[in-house]
């Protein structure tokens, strides 16, 4: 049987994922994400979708990220009457997620003239389309298609799509986790694939600091104190702010640093947090066993949420050493911008980046080693030390890439490298037909393949 794969994004760019699974019989939609990053971005997330919404029938939903879930609203709002599946963490984080780009939406709407892309009656009507599942949790859906998730490995409740059908079988990775990480367990490696539609945001490099990260953490939080300075963590506020959280709760209660103040200053990452207190069944066994030993590893002395704007500016007032943990991870948004326009003139300060930064956002800017940045229309001079960890990072390296698609290829026709930056993808791709002889590309946006499915 023939069906097609369409890449309507997540080609050629780390974001914006949308991939569609037309039988001819039933069309599924994988992922519907936000472009991100891009000097463009908010005109392209609004444009129509090639395709036409009413005319989809299903929605699977890797994971929670902006750019995955950030234009599902947006999909219901021009017509998608379907179901839509994921893992129950999934959901209940993308509803977070979804209330807070809209928030920054009509924020945008008043200094930009941006309209929002959706209402929150579309989220709401989202929300009630949204059916929930667990790892292993076999589904069927029309044209006689299996569907179950596995975890992935990248945030809460992460998964990837396998789809079956007539003995042949097309696996959607979605984003697909570092190994190993502070809170989550290793990606489950997809076996017996047909066909792998797969990220590359680091096809092309190493994280070779995996092994030195929380050393290398303790040493930047060692400096700032002696330097009575500031240490300012840009962090997304899902996953990454979490792993943090735990690694700063395990260096200060076992005594390798001193306690100091620490703000999370994020209301969405404060939300976001208490779901992962909620949802420890998919933490892994080691930080199960931490937690069951009474060991709330979200709080820890010197700890301060602090949720209003006004807490928020109080933290001008601490003297001396303290570190701010605020989104947005890439620094394009959020009270970090804030936070940037305050420290980054004054040489005690230290700004440490622990998550990828896309091209064109103020992160990757500063990342590059600019002395000046515009931040909301004022000029900054950067004499702060600008740090990096990659060692943090949620996605899986090259080495790592390739060894999860060694693991089960064994019966591949095809595999298709999407989700990354140009280089990374095209790196990839040579590299899985070089070391495995497997039929790779990476798709162009909007290309349409067909498939033996």
């Amino acid at each position: 049987m023939s069906s097609t794969l369409g890449f309507y994004g997540g080609v050629g760019s780390v974001t914006g994922a949308n991939f569609m699974l037309d039988t001819g019989k039933v069309a599924i939609l994988v992922d519907c994400g936000l472009i991100q990053g891009d000097k463009f971005a908010s005109l392209k997330n609004a444009e129509p979708f090639v395709y036409k919404p009413a005319e989809v029938d299903v929605l699977l939903v890797t994971h929670a990220h902006a750019d995955h879930i950030g234009r599902i609203p947006k999909l219901v709002k021009d017509g998608f009457a379907g179901t839509i599946y994921s893992t129950t963490a999934t959901k209940e984080l993308s509803q977070i997620m979804l209330h807070d780009a809209l928030k920054v939406m009509e924020y945008e709407a008043q200094r930009y003239g941006y309209k929002p892309l959706y209402q929150v009656e579309d989220i709401a009507s989202a929300m009630a389309k949204w059916k929930t599942v667990e790892y292993e949790e076999k589904f069927t859906l029309p044209d006689d298609i299996e569907v179950w998730y596995t975890d992935a490995g990248h945030i809460l409740g992460s998964g990837m799509i396998h789809l079956t059908r007539n003995g042949k079988k097309v696996v959607f990775t979605g984003d697909i986790g570092n190994v190993p990480q502070p809170l989550l367990g290793a990606p489950v490696i997809p076996k017996d694939y047909d066909y792998l539609i797969m990220e590359s945001v680091y096809g092309d490099r190493l994280h070779e600091q995996v092994a030195e990260r929380t050393a290398l953490l303790r040493q930047h939080i060692e400096d700032t104190q002696r330097k009575n300075g500031v240490l300012i963590i840009p962090a997304f506020s899902l996953e990454r702010t979490q792993a943090l959280l735990f690694e700063i709760n395990n260096l200060i209660e076992s005594g390798q640093i001193p306690s100091l103040p620490v703000f999370l200053d994020s209301p969405l990452a404060i939300t976001v947090t208490s779901i992962y207190k909620s949802f420890t069944r998919y933490l892994s066994p080691t930080v199960q066993s931490q937690i069951a030993g009474g060991d709330d590893i979200f709080d820890f002395a010197g700890l301060k949420f602090t949720e209003t704007t006004s807490e928020s500016k109080a933290i001008n007032a601490v003297k001396g050493a303290k570190i701010i943990i605020a989104g947005s991870g890439m620094s394009h948004g959020g009270r970090i911008r804030r936070h940037e326009q305050e420290y980054l003139g004054d040489t005690s300060t230290t700004l440490l980046l622990v998550g990828y930064q896309s091209v064109g956002s103020v992160g990757r800017i500063l990342q590059d080693g600019a002395k000046v940045i515009t931040i909301d229309g004022d000029k900054v001079k950067v004499r702060a030390k600008v740090a990096m960890i990659q060692g943090y990072s949620g996605h899986a390296d090259r080495d790592q890439l390739v060894g999860l698609v060694a693991g089960g290829c064994d019966k591949a026709k095809q595999v298709f490298v999407a989700m990354g930056e140009e280089r990374s993808s095209l790196f990839l791709t040579q590299r899985l037909r070089d070391y495995l002889g497997l039929n790779a590309i990476a798709p162009e946006e909007n290309q349409e393949i067909q498939i033996d499915f």
